[in-house]
């Protein structure tokens, strides 16, 4: 019974791990145009700094706090009240979040025109020089106009929380694709026409309101996905006197929201010290986040979010021991798939970054610049992903304090070794301590699982950590030496090193595959068993 439902969510996650990979594969293209268009420098800071405000709501609330709340609260009011009530409900929660994001997104905004109105004077260039720069003259120009994504995109994570509950879990994911498609389309258009050094200031508003228009699409899509599911919020007057959802949300969000973006805020901060160290340190720490962001997105996310609405349902029937086993089981997979990609963003980092970045106005220096944040995140990645499987056992429990008040502890650890570490390691040491930091969460929420009585089956789990380890050890150190040969042999003048690194990818996953295989790791024997059901579906 338990390996067909871990079967069952496995193949989910499979699913929504394959449309974000998709998305992520965009948005690497999108990564080498704006590498390419935008630089290394001002204006390419400029651009992440402002970005990273608008996408920090997307991770807080979009795919984070709304979302873990909600699901719980929408499949406990089903199942109590029936599909008419939670449509209600539905509709008061859009209506008051709908005017509370507009509002929040309006402060923002004029609070950034004010800001830069007033660094512009004589007074406030005095008081505050570091807002008077052009990089963040330029930052808080192009921050109104992306502020209302926002809006839309955390919206989106709402009705996707509600779809989830509908064991719609693959097109919601697909909606990403948009923001991608509509940027490397914008990036493309600039860098046909070469866009001078001079004109790229104004080029980022051209950007921005294509990021608009990408969020404001998907809300109509996913709306229309959720009326298609029988699920379209109905606004009532009387709704709002007994919106249980409600009530019960705002005691929910609040604490889900910290505890769930520790992460998301941590890398914020990342990029607010890194302002300090030179126009170098933004960037470097921005391209190699998205591809660290790959496994975290692609499998680690992906297996968070069907986990969620499974323990959601556990919870309800009180099974810790499902609980328990389902999360056993999603830590195995972890370790086993982002252990060997962590192995290839330290020892192939230089081959990533040139192939994503090097290029138009992102120069060797740029590049030499990531040498030690690839190395450090890349070093964190199965750090990362635990957390992401971690939380919705917390958060199927509505115990939401728990994660507030390790993520706190997480984040002042993060700061404290940030200002020790940035000015000897820079932009290096920013990364290692985000990466400890991490570090610390999972080890605090892992233990207070323990004590709590919950089977983790720790030598289980440090075996399979250790023999991913030495096997992707083993595979990457030795394919670090042939891809020199690799590279001189399949490299071609339109499509530089990417065969090279494309044959590599192959080697190390069929590598450690196949090594995993012969050692009979449980891991690939389960991937094989859904390839197996689905040839027999098939077949019927």
């Amino acid at each position: 019974m338990a390996h067909a439902r871990q079967t069952g969510f496995l193949k989910s996650s499979l699913g929504v791990a394959f449309a974000t990979l998709l998305s992520r594969a965009l948005g690497l293209v999108r990564v080498m145009f704006e590498a390419r268009v935008l630089g290394g420098g001002s204006v390419a800071s400029a651009w992440f700094l402002a970005f990273s405000i608008p996408n920090l709501f997307r991770r807080l609330l979009g795919e984070g706090a709304l979302g873990t709340a909600l699901i719980p609260l929408v499949a406990q009011a089903e199942a109590e009240h029936g599909p008419d009530k939670v449509r209600r409900d539905l509709g008061v929660v859009f209506a008051v979040l709908s005017l509370i994001l507009a509002l929040v997104v309006a402060l923002i905004a004029g609070g950034a025109l004010g800001l830069r109105a007033f660094a512009r004077s004589e007074t406030g260039a005095a008081m505050f020089p570091l807002l008077a720069t052009e990089r963040m003259q330029l930052v808080l120009a192009i921050l109104p106009l992306l502020m209302p994504y926002a809006f839309f995109i955390c919206l989106v994570g709402v009705v996707g929380a509600v779809l989830n509950t509908r064991k719609e879990f693959v097109l919601p994911a697909l909606g990403a694709l948009l923001l991608n498609f509509f940027l490397i389309g914008g990036l493309g258009w600039g860098y046909y026409r070469a866009i001078p050094p001079a004109g790229l200031p104004q080029f980022l508003n051209v950007l921005s309101f294509l990021v608009l228009g990408s969020g404001a699409l998907q809300l109509v899509l996913m709306l229309l996905l959720l009326w298609y599911h029988g699920r379209f919020p109905s606004l009532k007057r009387e709704s709002f006197r007994d919106c249980a959802i409600l009530k019960q949300l705002w005691k929910l969000v609040l604490p889900g929201m910290i505890g769930g973006a520790a992460l998301q805020i941590s890398f914020l901060v990342d990029r607010m010290l890194a302002i300090w160290l030179g126009p170098q340190a933004v960037p470097a720490l921005n391209n190699v986040d998205r591809i660290v962001d790959l496994p975290i997105g692609i499998f680690a996310l992906a297996l968070g979010s069907v986990l969620m609405a499974n323990m959601a349902q556990a919870a309800a029937r009180g099974s810790r021991e499902e609980l328990a086993e389902d999360l056993v089981f999603s830590l195995r997979h972890v370790y086993f798939v982002c252990i060997p990609m962590a192995v290839l963003v330290m020892l192939f980092w230089q081959p990533l970054i040139r192939m994503l970045c090097l290029g138009g106005n992102y120069t060797e220096s740029d590049l030499e610049a990531t040498r030690y944040v690839a190395i450090f995140y890349g070093a964190g990645i199965p750090s990362f992903c635990v957390l992401k499987v971690v939380l919705p056992v917390y958060y199927a429990r509505k115990m939401m304090k728990i994660p507030l008040y390790s993520s706190l502890v997480s984040i002042a650890c993060n700061i404290i070794l940030n200002l020790c570490l940035m000015w000897t390691l820079k932009q290096g040491g920013i990364a290692l301590s985000t990466v400890l930091a991490s570090m610390l969460n999972n080890t605090i929420l892992i233990t207070l699982l323990h004590r709590e009585g919950f089977n983790l089956q720790g030598r289980l789990m440090l075996l399979t950590g250790l023999r991913s380890l030495l096997l992707a050890g083993a595979v990457g150190v030795g394919l670090y030496f042939l891809y020199p040969q690799l590279r001189r042999m399949l490299e071609l003048p339109w499509f530089g090193e990417f065969p090279a690194f494309a044959a590599l990818m192959a080697l190390f996953g069929g590598l450690y595959f196949g090594a995993s295989f012969l050692l009979r790791a449980a891991e690939p024997r389960e991937f094989f068993d859904i390839v197996r059901r689905r040839k027999k579906t098939e077949k019927l």
